[in-house]
């Protein structure tokens, strides 16, 4: 069965107040607290604040951009306890280039999405 990849809802791209005037403030992002900030007061033509409303829906939050859930695989029993219906596996970094080689082939067996299959 073939996933369907998430569309996510487009947010904007929050920035800093003044993060233009000043290079030390830096473009990351803090919540204006002054008390006539025009931004803090959502007044017109304002770059838009971070809100909860912004939120990834729950039922999508933390799954990878094909619509699996993100699982770290670091041994053989790891990866047999995979779901290939829901969970792709991504390979440890720690694993050589040889046990990969095995663990590819037995999730091909498996029928396992593979994330970082590199070779």
């Amino acid at each position: 069965m073939k996933k369907t990849p998430i569309k996510k809802p487009k947010k904007p791209n929050f920035k800093r107040q003044e993060w233009f005037r000043y290079k030390k403030l830096g473009e990351s992002y803090r919540k204006p607290k002054g008390k006539t900030s025009k931004r803090r007061r959502y007044e017109a033509r304002k770059p838009a604040m971070a809100a909860i409303g912004y939120r990834t829906p729950r039922t999508i939050r933390g799954l990878h951009p094909s619509g699996y859930r993100d699982v770290l695989v670091c041994n053989m029993a790891d990866l047999e306890q995979l779901d290939p219906e829901n969970d792709a596996g991504r390979i440890s970094s720690k694993i050589g280039k040889r046990k990969k080689e095995i663990m590819l082939e037995r999730a091909k067996e498996l029928g396992i999405k593979i994330l970082n299959k590199g070779l």
